[in-house]
């Protein structure tokens, strides 16, 4: 008897290490054709009839059918940026085309940085997942 829990525990020990490493890249924007997946953290907005700002906001991420480029929903009000497009930096990161010092945007699994400016506005992200 002992011996027959000890072989249903292992087979369970590798079904759950199997479907773990499995769905690993489910969610990650870099290494997944479709992607959609809500950070939260600090959001702000400003331009120059708006100041928006929120320690509890969230950005709704999801990536177009370009496999390259990404939309961005901001919550409190926040106007959306859509269509920007990524290259893949390393295994797991997304860098912005074009990004600077003062202008990115980076995305991982866990994390997501946004200081994005154009045309006199400007957004802001620290989110994680």
């Amino acid at each position: 008897m002992k011996k027959a829990i000890r072989i249903l525990g292992a087979f369970l020990l590798l079904f759950f290490v199997v479907t773990a490493v499995s769905c690993s890249d489910d969610d990650d924007p870099a290494n997944n054709d479709f992607f959609a997946g809500t950070y939260k953290g600090s959001v702000s907005y400003n331009d120059s009839d708006n100041n928006i700002s929120s320690n509890d906001g969230s950005v709704f991420v999801t990536k177009i059918a370009s496999g390259t480029k990404y939309n961005f929903a901001f919550s409190n009000g926040i106007p959306d940026l859509n269509g920007v497009e990524f290259n893949k930096q390393g295994d797991n990161t997304l860098v912005m085309v074009g990004s600077t010092a003062t202008s990115y945007i980076r995305i991982d699994n866990n994390d997501l940085k946004i200081l994005y400016i154009k045309d006199g506005k400007t957004w802001t992200a620290n989110c994680t997942r």
